[in-house]
């Protein structure tokens, strides 16, 4: 027993350093959201909280900074948050059915159309830019929610993933759905998706993130502040040359920003961990 104990205690130390590693720089920025903007240049910084918390996060959500033509924080996370869900959502509706397609239907070039899909991974959104850009201006897409979201929906890598898991899933139970009259339509709703809900789940995970942190295809796309998300607000309060960066409400910002990715992997955690490591179902 007292073997097995000190056995433990290499990587729990590993473990514990890991996380002071992580957390440290989160700790900074929260410390630096909580001081005036004197006291975080004056160097070296404290790393004790101070008084002026609640003010410097209430003027960055209602104000935001004069770089960002007033846009206040809230806005923008706003924007990003309407991004990050029709991604994640509309990713997940595609993927869905047509992985469902390639792996229950039999039609001609069935595997061509798979490998159509699957040859898309090493075409991301930087190679295909000025294209896409292209496109979505020719439609009228630009400044708003369709330019930001429509040109990421589709994602090979989600499909990949669904027909991977539709293949473990036994004849005998597509042949028990046709024998008790089942349709094509009615086995996809009533026995593939309720047995996808953890593969879902993982998957909107990792997307809403994903479409959370978009910069460089939002950069393109927006041209108006009413239209700015969060990741390009934060970039943009900082300045540049001469001018001189309120670091408290970046800081601030930065910690708000992180705010609603946390939230979604704490509230999806136990259905993002069997998402992840179930084999079977």
């Amino acid at each position: 027993m007292v073997i097995g104990r000190r056995s433990a205690l290499v990587p729990h130390a590993v473990l514990i350093a890991g996380i002071v590693i992580v957390l440290f720089p989160i700790y900074v920025a929260f410390v630096a959201s909580s001081l005036r903007l004197e006291q975080i240049l004056d160097a070296p910084m404290t790393l004790l909280p101070g008084s002026r918390l609640l003010a410097n996060y209430r003027d960055a959500l209602a104000a935001g900074t004069a770089k960002t033509s007033g846009m206040a924080v809230g806005a923008m996370m706003l924007n990003s948050a309407v991004m990050a869900l029709a991604i994640a959502l509309g990713k997940i509706a595609i993927s869905l059915p047509s992985a469902y397609a390639v792996v229950f239907f039999r039609f001609p070039l069935r595997r061509v159309c798979f490998w159509a899909i699957f040859v898309t991974l090493m075409l991301p959104v930087e190679v295909r830019i000025i294209p896409t850009y292209k496109i979505a201006s020719d439609l009228s897409l630009i400044d708003t929610y369709g330019g930001l979201t429509l040109p990421l929906v589709a994602s090979a890598t989600a499909t990949l993933l669904f027909r991977q898991f539709f293949l473990t899933i036994p004849d005998e139970l597509v042949e028990a759905a046709k024998i008790d009259g089942a349709g094509p339509l009615r086995f996809f709703i009533d026995t593939v998706i309720p047995l996808s809900r953890t593969n879902i789940a993982a998957l909107f995970v990792i997307l809403f993130i994903y479409g959370w942190n978009q910069y460089l295809w939002p950069l393109l796309v927006t041209n108006t502040p009413a239209m700015t998300t969060i990741v390009i607000g934060i970039r943009q309060m900082i300045g540049n040359g001469d001018s001189l960066t309120d670091w408290q409400l970046v800081m601030a910002t930065t910690i708000l920003a992180m705010l609603p990715p946390v939230a979604v992997v704490l509230l999806m955690q136990r259905w993002f961990v069997r998402g992840l490591v179930e084999s079977e179902k």
